[in-house]
């Protein structure tokens, strides 16, 4: 099994308070760290290409979000979403993950992977960012899964709490 995760994807702070936060990600990374999951191969997740992004969001929307990430302090997008000098290099980290990983399993490198990284995506849209989510790297994948593999229909299963509006308007 491969982990695809990024030091980036902790780079991206929507600020004090905010429940999107670095901690969860930390989290995650040190439950895998126990010996249990030694196997694990890890693995650096690659930004996604604009051609990845392309399939999925508009082209003002992408160059939007790249044209307005700030150096510093922060930007807000939305009431959720917010946007910190790491955030854009996290945003396409998480998106290059899951396509990188759909890659993995459709080329038989490994039969699963597991993508440890952050900004969520499920809630960005088309042509715009929501919910904490800059790109949507669920839609990402599997335009991906569809465009490079050849694949005819892919299924996501959103098992978070609450709908991926972003995900099924894409």
């Amino acid at each position: 099994m491969r982990l695809y995760t990024h030091p980036a994807c902790l780079q991206h702070d929507p600020g004090t308070g905010h429940p999107e936060s670095p901690a969860r990600l930390r989290a995650v990374l040190e439950g895998l760290d126990d010996p249990r999951f030694a196997q694990l191969e890890r693995l650096e997740a690659p930004c996604a290409t604009r051609e990845q992004l392309l399939r999925v969001h508009e082209p003002a929307y992408v160059e939007s979000i790249h044209a307005n990430a700030p150096e510093s302090g922060s930007l807000r997008l939305d009431p959720d979403t917010v946007m910190s000098p790491g955030s854009l290099e996290a945003a396409l980290r998480a998106a290059g993950a899951v396509c990188a990983a759909v890659d993995a399993v459709l080329r038989d490198e490994t039969a699963r992977a597991f993508c440890a990284v952050r900004p969520p995506g499920h809630h960005a849209t088309r042509t715009a960012a929501m919910g904490f989510c800059l790109f949507n790297g669920v839609a990402a994948g599997a335009a991906h899964a569809l465009a490079a593999h050849g694949l005819e229909r892919v299924a996501v299963v959103d098992f978070d709490v609450h709908h991926g509006n972003g995900t099924q308007d894409i």
